[in-house]
This record gives C-alpha cells, sequence and structure tokens, in this order.
C-alpha cells in the first residue's frame, strides 16, 4: 500500500481516535485503510470537498473507535504515516475530518502525541 494511502487511512484514523469510549479490541490499520481508500485522491490533490464515500469512510471509523485502545491505535497509524508525507499531503490529510463534518479535538500532525489521546 502507497504512502498516501496510508496517509489518508492514517488522517481518518485520527478521527476514530476520538470516537466515544468502551470497546476491546484496538483498530488495526488495516481496517482503517480499508473504510478510508475513497479519500486518497483527496488527500493526494486537495480539493473543495472530498467524495461522499471518503467521508462515509471517516465516520464509520469515527464510529468503530469506542475504546482508549481504538483510538490510540488509529492515531498510531496516523503519525507513522504522517511522518514521510509532505506538508501539502498533510494539510490536505488534516482537513478531511472538517471537511466531513467530524470534529476531532487534536491537529492531524506527525508530532501528535498519541499516548494523551483517550
Amino acid at each position: 500500500m502507497g504512502k498516501t494511502m496510508w496517509l489518508a487511512l492514517a488522517v481518518s484514523m485520527v478521527v476514530v481516535a476520538l470516537a466515544p469510549p468502551p470497546a476491546e479490541a484496538a483498530i488495526s490499520c488495516s481496517t482503517v485503510a480499508n473504510d478510508l481508500t475513497p479519500c486518497i485522491n483527496f488527500v493526494m490533490y486537495g480539493g473543495v470537498a472530498p467524495p461522499s464515500n471518503c467521508c462515509d469512510g471517516i465516520k464509520t471509523l469515527y464510529n468503530q473507535a469506542t475504546a482508549t485502545a481504538d483510538r490510540q491505535a488509529v492515531c498510531s497509524c496516523l503519525k507513522s504515516v504522517a511522518s514521510s508525507a509532505t506538508p501539502a499531503i498533510i494539510n490536505n490529510a488534516a482537513a478531511l475530518p472538517a471537511k466531513c463534518g467530524v470534529s476531532i479535538p487534536y491537529k492531524i500532525s506527525p508530532s501528535t502525541d498519541c499516548s494523551s489521546v483517550h
């Protein structure tokens, strides 16, 4: 899977990292990748609005991340991908939550402290 796809997935993982509590197993990066594949073009090239199926994937991940372990796992995937992305790609990825109507309480960035996500 290419860096761009992982970045798109990672950004969405941050969204998932903010979902409400309880749950058990952490969400895998492959789960995030499956839900966020429709976001790749937006993350790579930007645009006015991401496709609706991208936002659907972000919202699905957000609703699945119910435990702290889920949210931290998503954050870790995002941070890993963002560390090798260009600033333009990071900016496009960081714009996804707001453009999809999902509010997250931290900035999507390679310097995000995933251990503080609860």
